[in-house]
């Protein structure tokens, strides 16, 4: 059966080769390696050695995913037409070496064995130079595929393949994401060689050394300082724990999902207010206070043993991936409007809904009745019940007055109550129609009269004037100057 010897090189230079490597390389007449860029080939070569290497296939190709599947390609040649080859890569064949994996992944299939002799890891060096202990947190990520959300801040993180300016530039922004700009880290250089340098600069500073190559690693300490923590999510979740654990705070402990609704409703409007005044500030501020109640609710499900936190993030990823196959699946969509139709049919089947159940069964309940009747209308609109066109909507919110004024004529509180109530309906269907939010118009509005109202208040008070003893009359003319002064 056809084989390849992948051998690791170590990390540095000849005297950290163990012996075993060594004696195997000293039997080849030809060793095979990825590339001649390592302190010890020089070494090798003085001793006689042959190397044929595969530095040429980078300049062919502009991503290193593709250069790997060439020499593997490459690799399998040579151990068709030899039967048995030696490979060598730097430091040990399993540490951040992909050509490894790759030919992992083919051996089976091509049937070639693969028999391996490790070389020291310049995870050995990095542990020794930089003096840290793996055991309480280490993370090693690929500088080439960093990935912020990936990111363990709390543990020791080495981050590997920093060979040039570019790469430490991604690096560098990457990390600015959840790291200060003047946190320090280690450039770490040829760590365990004679050549070894340790260079320790600011986070900002990192593409602008001068050392990076192939040998090259980052090393980024753990976060030790508490505020530097309050951006994670751990560390929020860690907080909600404590003030419901055993010495928390008194009002915090005796919260429950009953208790909690109202300020779940006060935040949420605060977050409408926010985005209504355009104050991104504010708005940072009211979604933190809303993420804070759906903490509560997470922490109290968990303290009752029902659920936690986590629940409630897996329920959500997995509903956004379910009913978003134009997405994650093989669905397509031609626009928005097959989106809603498509949510809404994965909807009723998610719920095991029969078809002669009421389209409006959906709707949740508690919603201000605006938007509730928009809700109804858009169900009913569905399946056809709604109006094409204005003008018989103009003619039914007619109809609706010429009722109401019969029922205040006849001074019937209940009919009058309930006529008014269709006048509402009518008129949300009029919004609607000319695509305008109900609920936001009368908000608006609301706004706009409490303006004119407060500056009624504040040019009365000027004039030395009290507000109860002004007249209809008076009262007009300031709100007609509000008009005026917000044209």
């Amino acid at each position: 059966m056809k084989k390849i010897n992948v051998i690791g090189l170590g990390a540095s230079d000849l005297d950290q080769m163990p012996l075993g490597v060594y004696r195997h390389l000293q039997k080849q007449e030809k060793i095979y390696i990825r590339t001649t860029d390592h302190p010890v080939i020089e070494q090798l070569q003085k001793e006689g050695m042959e190397f044929e290497s595969f530095d040429a296939i980078y300049e062919q190709y502009d991503e290193f995913e593709s250069v790997y599947k060439a020499i593997i390609d490459q690799l399998l040649e040579k151990v068709e037409q030899e039967e048995n080859i030696t490979y060598a890569v730097p430091g040990h064949p399993f540490v951040a070496e992909r050509t490894v994996q790759l030919l992992l992944e083919v051996s089976k299939k091509e049937q070639v064995e693969l028999a391996f002799l490790g070389g020291q890891s310049f995870l050995d060096g990095m542990y020794t130079a930089l003096q840290i202990d793996p055991i309480e947190g280490c993370q090693i990520v690929d500088g080439t595929a960093l990935n912020r959300d990936e990111l363990e801040i709390r543990s020791h993180i080495i981050i590997v393949q920093v060979y040039d300016a570019m790469i430490a530039s991604d690096v560098k922004l990457t990390l600015m994401e959840r790291l200060p700009d003047d946190y320090e880290v280690t450039i770490a250089t040829a760590v365990g060689s004679k050549e070894q340098q340790l260079t320790k600069v600011k986070l900002f500073e990192l593409d602008h050394v001068t050392t990076l190559n192939n040998l090259t690693a980052v090393y980024v300490p753990p976060v030790q300082e508490e505020t530097l923590l309050y951006g994670e999510f751990a560390k929020l979740r860690e907080v909600i724990a404590t003030l419901r654990g055993p010495n928390g705070c008194p009002w915090d402990q005796k919260q429950t999902h009953e208790s909690l609704k109202k300020y779940f409703i006060e935040e949420v409007y605060e977050v409408l207010e926010a985005i209504d005044n355009e104050d991104d500030d504010h708005l940072v501020e009211e979604l933190g206070d809303v993420l804070l109640q759906i903490m509560l609710h997470s922490q109290i499900g968990e303290d009752d043993g029902f659920f936690s936190v986590q629940d409630v993030i897996k329920g959500v990823t997995e509903k956004m991936i379910r009913r978003h196959p134009h997405v994650f699946g093989q669905v397509t969509v031609n626009d928005a409007d097959e989106v809603v139709t498509n949510w809404d049919e994965i909807k009723r089947e998610e719920k095991g809904e029969e078809h002669d159940q009421s389209i409006l069964s959906p709707i949740p309940k508690g919603l201000p009745a605006l938007m509730e009747a928009t809700k109804l209308q858009k169900k009913a609109a569905k399946v056809g019940f709604d109006w094409e066109e204005a003008a018989p909507m103009w003619m039914k919110l007619q109809e609706e007055i010429g009722e109401f004024m019969l029922e205040v004529k006849a001074q019937d509180s209940d009919k009058m109550q309930k006529e008014l109530g269709d006048i509402l309906f009518v008129t949300v269907n009029l919004a609607r129609f000319y695509k305008i939010d109900a609920e936001e118009a009368l908000l608006s509005t609301n706004r706009k009269f409490t303006n004119r109202f407060r500056y009624i208040e504040t040019a009365t008070h000027a004039e030395g004037k009290k507000i109860t003893d002004m007249t209809l009359e008076e009262l007009d003319e300031k709100w007609d100057e509000a008009k005026r002064l917000e044209n």
